[in-house]
């Protein structure tokens, strides 16, 4: 299937719901940032706010996605989405961020969490609206259309800051999350799960625990971007390059996954089993970010970034494709959302890291020891993996039928079957 099929009203439909549920989410840790920056000490309040937010997003996407009901998912999806465009208009409607910083945290994290089940929710969705040939696909269009939301983010949150007003940005997220609200009802009411869909009778989360090695190296994968974005601009001093070049690098980045997201997805299939594939990819990234810690020069670091972003995406990409072939339908949505929080964590993990080696290494010896921690979370996710796969085929429906869009039709068609 070219990527010409998924020109469908459905897909759409999907995507235009995606980007309203999701830009928000990108615009939200810098939009915090300016709504309080001009209070005596802002940004530091700025931090601890998008801190919060991100903690929202870690702690709820797991416990909400476990939750969700697969066949009557968009329930579920409207109300933490209702919730976090309610969150997010309080933090606008607020006198320039004045309110107290206890009140300002609580509404981030809520924010948040709100919405914490949505990125995995609508993932399950979009991969139960097309053929099961033509998954990698749909997930490479995903990837993409979530870069270059993510690329235009920051640029949308600071120009309406700094040019019409703090709260607006934050305002926008809600009217956004908002109309995602209204859109989910021109989408299936969510997808058909097998009979034995919580895996031979097993408990949600023991079947979610035996996926944790793709949630592993998922984070492993996350901490090489948390490197590249957190201490680029410090390196580039540490090279007496212009700090001013940190956005241009961070963008070939961005494009440079966007493209690698799109190649990935030109094929129904690679070469190799996934664990190999990510194992390839993730080494890869790393050789990437590596080169960028010894380049000395603009021109070297810059094509070693576009270089990793190249490989970045698809190894997210094997990973979410090997959720698939490990957890049953029922539990994609949860398996997502673990996967969600897990890389969340990663990146914050490597980001601390980061930030405490700043304190007593050069930012090209911080660079690496963060690879060392993205090599050692690998290797645990990697030898786990194949563990399992030695142990356990992955589970399978009897009549192996891919998971299809529960609506209206779909339900009754299953009931007089």
């Amino acid at each position: 299937m070219a990527y010409r099929d998924l020109v469908t009203r459905p897909v759409l439909a999907w995507s235009a719901v995606a980007v309203a549920a999701r830009l928000p989410v990108a615009m939200a840790p810098l939009a915090l940032v300016f709504l309080v920056r001009e209070r005596p000490g802002g940004y530091t309040l700025g931090a601890v706010l998008a801190a919060a937010y991100v903690l929202g997003e870690i702690v709820a996407a797991p416990v909400l996605g476990i939750r969700m009901n697969a066949e009557r998912a968009r329930p579920h999806l409207a109300v933490g989405l209702a919730v976090g465009a309610l969150a997010f208009a309080g933090l606008g409607l607020g006198p320039t961020g004045a309110g107290h910083p206890a009140l300002l945290g609580v509404l981030a994290f809520v924010a948040g969490a709100g919405p914490g089940a949505a990125p995995g929710g609508m993932r399950a969705l979009l991969t139960a609206m097309v053929p099961e040939k033509s998954v990698t696909q749909a997930l490479s269009m995903e990837s993409v259309l979530t870069f270059g939301i993510w690329a235009a983010a920051p640029a949308l949150a600071t120009g309406l800051a700094l040019g019409i007003g703090p709260g607006v940005p934050l305002l926008l997220a809600g009217g956004l999350m908002a109309a995602s609200v209204a859109g989910l009802w021109a989408l299936p009411a969510g997808w058909q799960a097998a009979d034995d869909a919580d895996g031979h009778g097993e408990p949600m989360r023991r079947v979610l625990v035996r996926a944790w090695p793709v949630y592993v190296t998922g984070a492993a994968s996350l901490t090489l971007l948390a490197l590249a974005e957190l201490i680029l601009p410090a390196l580039l001093e540490q090279r007496g390059i212009g700090i001013g070049w940190a956005g241009p690098l961070l963008a070939g980045f961005s494009i440079g996954s966007a493209v690698g997201a799109f190649v990935y997805g030109l094929r129904g299939s690679w070469p190799g089993p996934l664990p190999v594939q990510s194992l390839v990819l993730i080494l890869g990234v790393s050789t990437g970010v590596v080169l960028v810690a010894v380049l000395p020069w603009a021109g070297a670091i810059a094509l070693a970034l576009v270089l990793a972003g190249l490989l970045q995406a698809p190894a997210m990409l094997t990973r979410n494709l090997a959720l698939r072939q490990i957890l049953p339908p029922n539990a994609l949505a949860a398996g997502y959302s673990v996967m969600y929080a897990a890389v969340g964590a990663g990146y914050a993990a490597s980001g601390s890291l980061a930030g405490g080696l700043l304190k007593v290494v050069p930012p090209s010896t911080a660079i690496l020891w963060g690879v060392a921690l993205t090599l050692l979370l690998t290797a645990i996710g990697a030898a786990g993996e194949w563990r399992r796969v030695r142990a356990d085929a992955p589970w399978v429906p009897a009549d192996a039928e891919p998971a299809a869009p529960v609506g209206a039709e779909s339900r009754d068609r299953a009931r007089t079957d």
